[in-house]
């Protein structure tokens, strides 16, 4: 991530500070060559190995408490106004600038909820609260979990741009498999082309390239974020492809849908066309009911519903997440009211969130429709950040 990129997303934080009434967020950590607090690289822009703490104020203040050693490298950075060192314990030097700032709410690296909000592990949270203790600070401690969500969700234009950049480029190899698959090939065959274009390209993966692309062939195939396996295409086989990028610190999440024509077939049988033609309709149907200050279960309700209402099971997943920095990003879900969801269906849908739509269904003996598609929300609705799959991919 860039120094301008990092600046800009701490001046964003210290707005959020202010807007959810808490006074400074403290991201505490040690050795994130091991373990990498997730808001690391959007905050900080490198690591730390001693004991470290990188604050920001509700005043726009950013002052980095850090081993002696690593002084030079965060100079170089140059992501802090404030850089403070220490060589024996950082408690002393913790204690004085919260002393300064005197917090009343400190937001910390916890969260029941979010991963993302979560990168405080409890072995180093007990080391905190010991280096606090017989201090006021000790009982001011709140989750960074909604200053993390506004700020990983509330995309500005500078990170839109890369994320268009990722889409654009999935969608060009997208293009290019098309032109690759055929009967006899298998799901590996066609997972390492993709591989190879991406290889090429210099690009990353959005998510484990393990399964990155997934892709899936016929009928009783192994469903979702599973990898390619040695199946054969065949003649009548759906294909649906699962895929994204990682350019330039962001990333795209999208899937594709293809149908192997049988000799004599000009078109894909009627009951393929109904299964992707609910799968596309449904997507333009939850993307017209999204404005912001709208829950995501509401969002989720209007495809599920429409798809249950055409007489298919409803899918065992939520309509669609966040994304950004990583492929599962910001706060928000459009997801159903389950409990192994928690609070995120219930959380206002903002502006500026990108968010993707991906519902899907089987087509018994044939495979799986699925799209997915990436959004962002405007003032008074979405628009659509990849060009939306319209028919399915003919492959004769």
């Amino acid at each position: 991530m860039t120094k301008q990129l990092v600046l800009e997303k701490q001046k964003q934080a210290a707005e959020i500070l202010n807007e959810k009434g808490i006074d400074l967020w403290l991201n505490f950590v040690r050795e994130t060559g091991n373990i990498k607090d997730p808001m690391l690289d959007m905050l900080v822009g490198t690591g730390a190995t001693w004991q470290s703490a990188f604050i920001i104020t509700k005043e726009g203040d950013t002052v980095a408490v850090i081993g002696s050693l690593e002084k030079g490298n965060m100079e170089q950075v140059g992501t802090f106004k404030e850089i403070i060192t220490y060589v024996q314990n950082v408690r002393e030097d913790l204690q004085k600038i919260l002393k300064r700032f005197d917090p009343k709410k400190i937001a910390i690296n916890f969260s029941r909820n979010s991963t993302l909000a979560d990168g405080l592990t409890y072995g180093l949270y007990l080391e905190l609260i010991d280096h606090l203790k017989e201090t006021p600070y000790v009982d001011r401690l709140v989750s960074s979990e909604d200053v993390v969500a506004a700020l990983r969700g509330r995309k500005s234009d500078t990170e839109l741009a890369l994320m268009k950049e990722a889409i654009k480029e999935t969608l060009r190899i997208f293009d290019e498999v098309t032109g690759f698959i055929q009967p006899g090939k298998t799901e590996i065959d066609v997972a390492n082309f993709v591989r190879s274009k991406v290889a090429e390209r210099g690009y990353g993966f959005a998510w484990d390239e393990e399964h990155c692309p997934a892709v899936y062939s016929g009928p009783g195939t192994a469903g979702a974020h599973a990898a390619a396996t040695d199946r054969k295409i065949e003649k009548g086989h759906v294909i649906n492809m699962d895929f994204g990028l990682n350019i330039n610190g962001y990333c795209s999440d999208l899937q594709r849908t293809w149908y192997v024509l049988r000799d004599a077939e000009e078109n894909a049988p009627e009951e393929v066309l109904k299964g992707f033609n609910v799968i596309k309709d449904s997507i333009q149907l939850a993307a017209k009911a999204i404005i912001p200050g709208k829950m995501g279960c509401e969002i989720d309700d209007v495809a599920r519903n429409y798809i249950v209402e055409n007489g298919y099971e409803e899918f065992s997943h939520g309509l669609g997440h966040q994304l950004g920095r990583v492929a599962h990003d910001g706060g928000a879900l459009f997801a159903p009211r389950w409990e192994r969801y928690k609070n995120l269906p219930f959380i206002p849908i903002e502006e500026g969130n990108v968010f993707t739509i991906e519902p899907r269904l089987p087509i018994e003996g044939y495979g799986i429709a699925t799209i997915e598609e990436e959004v962002v929300v405007r003032e008074n609705g979405v628009e659509f950040l990849s060009n939306p799959q319209t028919e399915i991919y003919l492959i004769k």
